[in-house]
């Protein structure tokens, strides 16, 4: 039997932090993003994975810096899709937390001939993962390309995330601090709570040990769903996989999610967020 023609296909970016397994599955396009450290350049996911990463931060004195992919990137890409399908949604990072969308707009510009849709997330790893899965499953049902950028489209703002992180110096260092910056100095000795809101990143809560932090993470959620909501959950980390787990556990026992990913941040977003981070992403169909 001959395979459907999918007319659509889905490019996001190396952020999403969606399994290896699921963008199989779905058949998405991820084009990486830059990491630099200690005079080196990878890929983010491509030549360079989170072990790697995490194992190279904790033995070099050299801190990371994170870069947008490369115009051509997009633009090879697009070029190479647009033999097999109608159009390209394309849906990124958020634009406030990165130069990524740039690239993506001028690849546009430079193939016009290319129906292409950009999507701006909003957010970063599952916050922009789960927008991506949804147009994935509907250009996998056949939708064209409106149909797949409106599926994206309708989880921005819907699609929420609440993070724990072991210090605020990564993402004060990186630049990406947004108005969590008010933590700095005060936080020495806190363990702060976070969201990624409105695009950036925003503070919610600070507590005085890592455990009370992960018991205010489940005060936040238990606000905010109900036993009765078909919940989609992911559970994000960096370099923290038991805690993950454990956690993942309890929320599935609690929430009764009907569907939840494990995954961890690739480098790049743990470049930025720093070992020790764990995370809660979640939206309500």
């Amino acid at each position: 039997m001959a395979q459907k023609h999918r007319k659509v296909a889905v490019v996001t970016d190396s952020t999403a932090d969606i399994p290896q397994d699921l963008i199989e599955a779905h058949g998405i396009h991820v084009v990486p993003l830059q990491l630099m450290m200690a005079g080196k350049t990878w890929l983010d996911g491509v030549d360079i994975n989170p072990p790697a990463f995490y194992e190279l931060l904790q033995t070099s004195s050299a801190f990371p810096t994170t870069s947008q992919p490369s115009v051509s990137s997009f633009e090879n890409l697009f070029v190479e899709l647009s033999g097999q399908v109608d159009g390209i949604a394309v849906i990124l990072v958020s634009d406030d937390l990165s130069g990524t969308l740039d690239s993506a707009r001028a690849a546009k510009a430079n193939l016009p001939e290319i129906p292409i849709e950009l999507i701006d997330s909003r957010g970063v790893s599952m916050t922009l993962g789960f927008p991506v899965l949804a147009a994935a499953r509907e250009a996998a049902a056949g939708g064209d390309l409106q149909a797949v950028a409106n599926a994206a489209r309708a989880l921005i703002g819907k699609t929420h995330v609440y993070f724990v992180v072991d210090t605020l110096e990564y993402l004060h260092r990186g630049g990406r601090i947004g108005a969590a910056a008010k933590f700095l100095g005060s936080a020495l000795n806190l363990k702060p709570i976070l969201e990624i809101r409105d695009g950036i990143v925003k503070p919610v809560a600070r507590v005085r040990t890592r455990s009370k932090a992960l018991a205010r993470l489940h005060e936040l959620l238990q606000a905010q769903l109900k036993e009765t909501d078909r919940i989609h959950m992911a559970v994000i980390n960096v370099a923290a996989p038991e805690e993950a787990t454990r956690l993942k556990a309890q929320l599935e026992t609690r929430f009764y999610p009907i569907e939840v990913i494990e995954t961890e941040c690739g480098p790049v977003v743990g470049a930025h967020a720093g070992p020790g981070t764990v995370a809660v992403a979640f939206y309500v169909e």
